[in-house]
């Protein structure tokens, strides 16, 4: 009887430490399905769709407190994409969070209005404006993700969105336009 107590002791100490071994090697740190989400939001952290930032807006989707048209930036392309990543039928944008625009677009500072209030700056949420209080702004345009959230806070109405100039690195040359096919008529 004490063989088989300590047999049985010894094999659950050895399944314990297996699976003590097997909890740290293949251990899963954060849901992947919200890091799935967030990689296919466009990362322009503008609260559009009533949350935060993206990842938040990834945590309430995965949570099904969210939808998936929500998100402005994204356009039709997410939404699609989220679709399919989360199983359910795509939906129009939910126009209430806004439009879409094919052109991206970014803040300019009109700098003879400027009158340096900083609203612009705890306005942003990437940090993409510099300047300081009673000095003229400007804005990083690699950073800026067009998000518009600078443009409401600001008294002297100096902030434009403009779209961002193409680079030749992301300039495609256009396919020629194809000629109509015409067909002859025959007759006898």
């Amino acid at each position: 009887m004490i063989i088989a107590i300590l047999s049985i002791s010894l094999l659950a100490t050895l399944f314990g430490l297996l699976l003590g071994v097997a909890a740290q090697r293949f251990k899963v740190e954060g849901d992947p399905i919200v890091d799935q989400i967030d990689a296919l939001l466009p990362q322009t952290q503008c609260g559009q769709c009533t949350f935060p930032g993206c990842r938040p807006y990834a945590e309430a989707m995965a949570a099904g407190e969210a939808d998936i048209n929500q998100c402005p930036p994204g356009g039709e392309a997410t939404i699609l994409a989220l679709a399919d990543l989360l199983g359910v039928d795509p939906k129009p944008l939910n126009e209430e969070h806004g439009e879409h625009s094919d052109v991206k677009e970014v803040a300019v500072v009109i700098e003879e209005y400027c009158i340096g209030c900083t609203l612009c700056i705890q306005a942003c949420p990437v940090d993409a404006i510099l300047g300081a209080a009673k000095q003229m702004h400007t804005i990083i345009e690699s950073e800026c993700t067009g998000c518009e959230l600078c443009v409401d806070p600001c008294p002297v109405s100096c902030i434009e969105m403009v779209p961002l100039k193409q680079r030749i690195e992301e300039w495609r040359w256009p396919y020629p336009e194809q000629p109509a096919i015409q067909t002859r008529t025959v007759t006898t």
